[in-house]
């Protein structure tokens, strides 16, 4: 087993806005301690090891229905707006994230930053993949203000028909924060589990 490098300790990574916009008032500020450094855990194994479940790189389908998709909104002043993917975004910005589930029943939102922290988004209690709404889009109840972390920032929607277990795309999430690809590369994971990413191009303000 390769050496771990001992974890530096967690710090904050959202900060608590005391009050939003009221295009965003029904969402709730939380702050969020990421896991420290993942960026110096590189998992030295297949993450979905010991699951039955066999590796492989789940690319985004192509088809003509309606797809899974994942949305960044950012608040502006008085309103909101909706990002396009690569959009820039710095440090102190107030996001909301919104899914379309596409007729997926089950899913987790995630991301993972410049500096190689895995943060989760939406689960479910337990460490289980969340309870999607079918259809629509939808917001997520709680908004974020980006942190400092430098480079980008990106988001995951995994989704799946049955429920399935967090760790595993947990993982997966901290082998990519690691690499010099998680600005670009997809997450390593099974088949029947279906992704999208959404992101953030941080600059110095």
């Amino acid at each position: 087993t390769a050496p771990r490098a001992e974890a530096p300790p967690s710090r904050p990574s959202w900060r608590f806005l005391p009050a939003l916009v009221p295009v965003l008032a029904a969402a709730t500020l939380v702050v969020l301690v990421r896991p420290g450094a993942s960026s110096q855990e590189q998992e030295a194994h297949d993450p979905w090891a010991g699951t039955g479940t066999p590796p492989g790189v789940l690319e985004p389908t192509r088809s003509k229905g309606l797809r899974p998709r994942l949305d960044v909104h950012r608040q502006v002043a008085t309103r909101t707006e909706r990002l396009t993917d690569g959009a820039p975004a710095q440090a102190g910005d107030v996001v909301q994230l919104s899914y379309t589930a596409a007729g997926h029943a089950h899913g987790v939102i995630l991301s993972v930053d410049g500096r190689g922290a895995v943060t989760p988004h939406l689960t479910a209690p337990g460490d289980t993949s969340a309870a999607l709404e079918r259809s629509g889009s939808h917001l997520l109840p709680r908004a974020y203000e980006l942190d400092d972390a430098p480079g980008f920032e990106r988001f995951f929607l995994v989704t799946a028909d049955a429920p399935f277990e967090l760790e595993g795309v947990m993982a997966a999430a901290r082998v990519l924060a690691a690499s010099p690809d998680a600005r670009t590369a997809p997450l390593t994971l099974p088949p029947g589990l279906d992704q999208t990413s959404f992101l953030l191009e941080k600059s110095t303000p």
